[in-house]
């Protein structure tokens, strides 16, 4: 796995905990619209990193495979346990 394929992992770890802890919060906070702009603001840029990587890695979830490509390539890329990280 090359450094910016981990950088870009890690960035989306960072971001995919911040839109949890904020859905988190807005869940007894509603009407807190500071919290709701950050949540939409980080939120984006969680979908954008998610895609990125999936765009030139692998996909993270099945909603982000490819639907351009010529084959199914969910299950092509090393599993975790295969000692690539």
């Amino acid at each position: 796995m090359s450094m910016e394929q981990k950088r870009l992992l890690y960035n989306i770890q960072v971001l995919n905990f911040a839109v949890y802890d904020l859905t988190l919060y807005l869940d007894t906070h509603s009407y807190d619209k500071e919290a709701l702009k950050y949540y939409n603001h980080y939120n984006a840029l969680l979908k954008q990193s998610v895609e990125e990587y999936s765009m030139l890695y692998e996909p993270l979830t099945l909603r982000h495979v490819n639907k351009n490509d010529n084959c199914f390539k969910w299950a092509l890329a090393p599993w975790p346990w295969e000692g690539v990280c």
